[in-house]
């Protein structure tokens, strides 16, 4: 039976693993900051000692963090006060040299954003911190992940994101079109203007009626001079491959997915734009559910599944996702980049690409934000959803990924 420090210790270097995504530079920071650049910078325990914590941040922002980096914090859970005191009592525990400052989460957060830092997500772990072989095995794997119960755990960590400056980013819409010949016309007038400059990728895919054509027209007389289009044709099926082959094809630093039946109007794509150029996130992700629904614009079955899917998305990735598939998604080229890495890790079957993306942004604690939009009633064509079929799928995903990101 290991000591339960050393149990603690091999909890926290799983915990330190499962957060940082692969081909990451990291360093954990215990007293000395050494002169260089990391991708991850994990503060264990160190907060509960300093004498001037923001200071200390401080020198870490400084010296240690690129624009992109990451900030991970650990700490003790305050409830956990009387066990520790009296495991050090009774000889389980190593005496502390002084009484540990004991921050509340709130605490922390307020040292952060005095620093320039934002909080992305949070969470707690390792409720039975003995080694009992399985049975320990078991409770901190899953039973300490359940709401309320999770609350008691032991070791808290929080994530942070160096607060963005506002820059002018080059953007490239991702069209993913098929038998939608009777929404595409005029659709790339209506584009907003978009940084530098702006690039739109049509990718048809098998239609039955004209679209391929009608795009092909489209793009000849367009009249958007801040806009360039190209057209392509999916080799493959559904919608989750026609928006990658988009996302290969283009050359510009924010990928913004325009669903082909307009029911999300492209004049709303700015606010995507915006979202990401003034640093107010890493990934925008599209909600329909906050404004009223036109009518038949949503049907009952599917308002009742993105309900559902928007329940748990936020307790498995910790961050609030209001509306899990909504089409309209904003993300840099660069961390989608690294989502298509680890695609795989998810289980490669997502039919439209929804959860790919937002499982892959979780797992490389990108800041994720919602964007209410309006949702038009469809004018043209029929969804090429089959609700239960990929409904289904979308469930077997789900499961997929608690393994990966939850229950860990």
């Amino acid at each position: 039976m290991k000591s339960p420090s050393k149990f603690y210790k091999e909890d926290l270097k799983n915990l330190l693993k499962s957060l940082v995504p692969k081909c990451s530079t990291h360093i954990q920071i215990i007293n000395e900051i050494p002169q260089r650049k990391f991708d991850y910078i994990f503060i264990p325990n160190t907060f509960s000692f300093l004498d001037d914590t923001q200071d200390f941040l401080k020198r870490i922002k400084t010296n240690n963090c690129y624009e992109d980096s990451r900030v991970v914090i650990i700490y003790f859970n305050f409830l956990w006060k009387s066990i520790l005191d009296l495991t050090t009592f009774i000889g389980l525990r190593k005496k502390v040299r002084k009484e540990p400052n004991w921050l509340t989460s709130k605490d922390i957060d307020n040292i952060f954003k005095l620093e320039g830092f934002e909080k992305i997500r949070s969470g707690k772990r390792l409720l039975l911190p003995l080694d009992f072989g399985i049975l320990s095995t078991f409770i901190n794997k899953y039973i300490a992940q359940l709401p309320l119960i999770n609350n008691l755990c032991l070791t808290c960590y929080r994530i942070y994101r160096p607060v963005k400056k506002t820059k002018e980013y080059s953007v490239s819409i991702i069209i993913p079109a098929r038998n939608e010949q009777g929404n595409i016309t005029d659709i790339l007038n209506k584009l907003p203007v978009m940084g530098n400059k702006t690039e739109v990728i049509f990718v048809e895919g098998h239609s039955k009626d004209n679209t391929y054509e009608v795009i092909k027209e489209e793009i000849s007389r367009c009249e958007n001079k801040n806009v360039s289009a190209r057209l392509f044709k999916q080799k493959g099926t559904g919608k989750a491959n026609a928006v990658r082959l988009g996302f290969q094809k283009a050359k510009n630093d924010i990928l913004i997915i325009l669903d082909a039946d307009l029911t999300v109007t492209p004049k709303d794509l700015e606010k995507f734009y915006n979202a990401l150029a003034n640093g107010v996130c890493d990934f925008a992700n599209g909600s329909r559910l906050v404004y009223p629904l036109e009518k038949d614009s949503m049907m009952l079955l599917n308002y009742m599944g993105n309900s559902f899917f928007s329940t748990a998305f936020t307790y498995l990735i910790g961050q609030h996702v209001k509306d899990t598939l909504c089409g309209t998604k904003a993300l840099f080229k660069k961390d989608y980049e690294r989502i298509a890495i680890n695609r795989r890790e998810f289980g490669n079957f997502d039919p439209f690409g929804d959860f790919d993306l937002l499982f892959g942004a979780t797992k490389l604690n990108l800041k994720i934000c919602d964007i209410p939009v309006r949702y038009h009633e469809r004018v043209y064509g029929k969804t090429n959803i089959s609700r239960f079929v990929h409904g289904w799928l979308l469930v077997k995903m789900t499961i997929f990924a608690a393994k990966k990101i939850k229950f860990i």
